[in-house]
């Protein structure tokens, strides 16, 4: 019968196929666990040579996914696929789907700009689109940052790349600002000796640039003043010495006997006649 000669016919062209189909699959799936492979390896290399955690990253994703890209080319040659025509034609798909997707282009470029340019390094502690915190990645669409709270926030590539990006790792010593009140019958230039004695004492605070006062208020109840201070941030956190530096100067004040004085109201009270 003819449909059973069709379907002999049929399975005799899958049976003869069925090797070229095994052997493309096996390409691709050793070019998968190669890619893997190659790009550990090249981390490891690059790791122990100290290269730049972010250049070792990029250097590991495009020896993945290179590789991966050289199989798939190599298990569809395997099945007598066109490559070269499929190129051309990948060329004008890839122009048409860039401009439909630009946006993902756009954060895919920012990406590997920002690998290769390091405003940052991964674990640095960054400012940029209104976020603080510590850089934890950059991939290839978005850069990932937790705050100090503890938020994971995935900020888009092209963001990162264009925004006002603060590197709070970058700069050894920050300086520190404590703002305090004293009473009006204050002795001025003393208030402001036993200010900068209180933060010296601070362990990591710099002696170039010096602390300094400003006197800059007259309040309703207080002068106000503000004591400036620069501190190694590798030995203390400004976070942290900004707290020791109003303890001190709450200490050091009380013991010297002068005031902090509390706001002050009048309140005035009018009786009426009955």
């Amino acid at each position: 019968m003819e449909w059973q000669a069709a379907l002999i016919q049929w399975m005799d062209r899958v049976l003869a196929f069925l090797p070229t189909l095994l052997a493309s699959l096996a390409i691709f799936v050793i070019s998968l666990y190669a890619a893997g492979f190659l790009a550990r390896m090249v981390g490891a290399v690059l790791r122990r040579r100290e290269v730049d955690p972010e250049l070792t990253l990029l250097l590991e994703r495009v020896t993945q996914w290179s590789t991966i890209g050289l199989g798939l080319l190599m298990a569809l040659q395997q099945v007598g696929f066109q490559v070269t025509a499929f190129l051309a034609g990948l060329g004008v798909l890839g122009f048409t789907v860039g401009f439909a997707l630009q946006d993902i282009s756009k954060n895919l470029v920012a990406g590997v700009l920002l690998l290769l340019m390091q405003p940052f390094d991964i674990g640095d502690a960054v400012e940029v689109q209104g976020y603080a915190g510590t850089v934890e990645d950059v991939d290839l669409r978005a850069t990932s940052i937790r705050t100090w709270d503890g938020r994971l926030v995935l900020i888009p590539n092209a963001d990162v790349f264009t925004s006002v990006l603060v590197n709070l790792s970058k700069t050894p010593r920050r300086r520190v600002e404590v703002q305090v009140g004293v009473t009006y019958d204050s002795d001025l230039d003393r208030v402001e000796a036993v200010a900068l004695e209180a933060v010296r004492s601070l362990e990591g605070v710099l002696e170039d640039p010096e602390p300094f006062v400003i006197f800059h208020t007259f309040g309703d109840s207080s002068i106000n003043l503000t004591v400036y201070f620069w501190v190694d941030t590798q030995v203390i956190s400004p976070f942290v010495a900004k707290s020791l530096g109003v303890r001190a100067i709450h200490r050091a004040f009380a013991e010297a006997g002068i005031e902090i004085p509390f706001p002050i109201r009048t309140v005035y009270l009018h009786r009426e006649e009955v």
